[in-house]
């Protein structure tokens, strides 16, 4: 019904948009305009951009919206609908961009899929022992209807996030060549800092004692654990719309905290903690520790104001990390 509505919706816009104004979109006043639905990329156009004639840059899930319940407002359409360049994730959560892109005003607009970008590093979506399955996929599962789906949180990999700055700074060089160079230094310079990142990754892959992460909530950290060579049990996978465990799912996981010996399970950020109690109450010693690790698809304005960035919030993941398994 929401993918109908919004189908609707955006066919609507357009219509309108086409007989009010027949400009085929893209530059302003010699700025380029960039449309991210999610923050991490928002985040990395702002590093390449740095100092490039005030590019305009807009970031459509700033109010805090969760990835995988946006749906776009008039106004978002049209503002994708004019941009030289639109950054997406990619995935099950994006089915509303085919519309959106179908009708476009500025023809000659470069868009990213994040997912596709990072090409045979795309994970499909796994479902692990002791994981609560969606209802949908069960009934698919036993119709024998399952499709693949991939992972969609590419940005959790710092190797991934290589991949797609790179792709933005190709296509910004082509779109406004008058900044190639500045576009250039600027990735040159932001590129040396995800190493760094990923280097005190690998340092704490290496230091811990601790090589399970055990989560109490949907599971976005795929492509992290993968890179890292750390294991994991969860909830729910990360594209879960379930809120609720079954009993059997947090027996499941508080059994592999009492055979891990793990001191902390994990949430992600805006959990209500609910899930980790009952977890932890069905431990033996009951004395687990809950942490959070931001998946960095819910950013919102105010923090964007504290200055929180791609890589700091990373960094905090890192320490949280490192007090937990080291």
């Amino acid at each position: 019904m929401i993918k109908r509505i919004t189908a609707a919706l955006i066919g609507a816009v357009m219509i309108f948009t086409l007989a009010a104004c027949g400009s085929s979109g893209g530059k302003k006043d010699g700025r380029v305009s960039i449309v991210c639905t999610i923050f991490p990329a928002y985040d990395w156009v702002k590093n390449i951009t740095e100092g490039a004639n005030g590019a305009e840059i807009t970031y459509l899930l700033d109010n805090g919206a969760d990835l995988h319940s946006y749906q776009p407002t008039a106004e978002d359409i049209l503002t994708i609908s004019d941009c030289d360049l639109f950054i997406y994730a990619g995935g099950e959560s994006d089915k509303w961009v085919a519309d959106a892109l179908e009708n476009k005003r500025n023809k000659d607009m470069k868009v990213i899929n994040m997912l596709e970008t990072v090409g045979d590093n795309a994970k499909e979506e796994e479902v692990k022992e002791g994981m609560q399955a969606e209802a949908e996929e069960h009934e698919e599962h036993e119709a024998g209807e399952e499709e693949k789906e991939y992972d969609e949180h590419t940005w959790l990999s710092v190797r991934n996030a290589r991949k797609v700055c790179q792709a933005i700074c190709d296509d910004l060089c082509e779109i406004d060549k008058t900044n190639k160079e500045s576009y250039q230094k600027n990735l040159d310079a932001y590129l040396k800092q995800l190493d760094l990142l990923d280097d005190d990754f690998k340092k704490l892959a290496d230091e811990a004692r601790q090589k399970t992460l055990i989560f109490c909530d949907r599971f976005p950290f795929r492509y992290f654990t993968d890179d890292y060579g750390f294991d994991y049990y969860a909830a729910f996978v990360g594209c879960s719309a379930e809120t609720e465990a079954s009993f059997e799912t947090i027996a499941f996981l508080a059994k592999k905290v009492d055979e891990l010996g793990a001191g902390t399970v994990f949430v992600i950020e805006n959990s209500d903690g609910e899930l980790a109690r009952s977890v932890i109450d069905n431990t033996k010693a009951k004395n687990a520790k809950t942490a959070t690790l931001y998946s960095l698809q819910s950013v919102t304005k105010e923090q964007l104001d504290s200055e929180h960035t791609y890589i700091t919030l990373m960094r905090q993941d890192l320490e949280t990390l490192r007090a937990a398994l080291c």
